[in-house]
């Protein structure tokens, strides 16, 4: 069990690494080596913008629970203004990149694995090999990129969503005023607690596309192995987002940043 589970750590290791300098090489090679913008585009439409919606929805949803769940105590202490404080602090840096990460598992994660997969049960991969065209970097890379790309960017949208969520609930419910929510979101929100959630979101965006693709090129047992493929993909991504996230709050915490 330990064995196999570490030849596929380093299965999956072999694949990032070749994605990676897939990547490197498109950026910085030459003609010959870039990755085909129209299938670029297609995927990040395909993996971010059809998820703007629902992360927009769970988001909102979540600043205004966050407001509400903080009122209470703060109220206690006559200071319930804080509560824009709490909200944004926590969505930057933490609620934004992790949530928007967990809701694109489930629909653009998912549908990574399920479409390879279903390509190598019907022999496709072996097809692309047998022209000599590599299946990492015409179909892990883009994948990858896309996934990277378009959740730097619903982390963005959605980290002022869920903002406008809570301030929503704190001018309907609480009689905070807007100028106010605002000044204390402003007040309480330096440039690193952008950056940590952007460089949250980037590395989540790297985990989830990586674990899809890899998930599905290992696909076996026809349309059952498929399915069980995307449920692994979906348990094994939010598993993976979580320990990367602590990991990264302590470092962060370590750091003072």
């Amino acid at each position: 069990m330990f064995r196999q589970a570490i030849e596929v750590l380093g299965d999956f290791g072999l694949m990032l690494y070749r994605a990676l300098a897939a990547i490197h090489e498109s950026l910085v090679g030459g003609r010959g080596s870039r990755i085909g913008r129209a299938n670029l585009w297609w995927q990040m439409n395909r993996v971010g913008i059809s998820s703007i919606p629902i992360v927009c929805l769970v988001l909102f949803c979540i600043g205004a629970i966050l407001e509400l769940q903080m009122a209470k105590p703060l109220a206690n202490f006559g200071v319930v203004p804080l509560t824009a404080d709490i909200v944004s602090l926590a969505t930057f840096r933490e609620l934004g990149p992790l949530v928007s990460a967990v809701v694109l598992t489930g629909f653009g994660g998912a549908a990574i694995a399920a479409e390879l997969g279903t390509m190598v049960v019907g022999e496709e991969i072996e097809a692309l090999e047998a022209q000599a065209i590599d299946p990492i970097r015409f179909l892990v890379v883009p994948r990858v990129l896309a996934t990277i790309i378009m959740l730097v960017c619903l982390t963005v949208l959605g980290d002022l969503v869920a903002v406008f969520g809570g301030m929503t609930v704190g001018f309907f419910w609480l009689g905070i005023g807007v100028r106010q929510y605002l000044a204390h979101s402003r007040e309480m929100l330096h440039v690193q607690d952008f950056v940590t959630g952007l460089i949250k979101a980037g590395v989540f965006g790297l985990l989830i596309s990586s674990i899809a693709c890899f998930m599905g090129l290992r696909v076996k047992g026809g349309a059952e192995g498929v399915g069980l493929a995307t449920s692994r993909t979906v348990v094994y991504t939010i598993v993976a987002l979580i320990l990367v996230d602590l990991l990264f709050t302590a470092a962060f915490f370590y750091l003072g940043f």
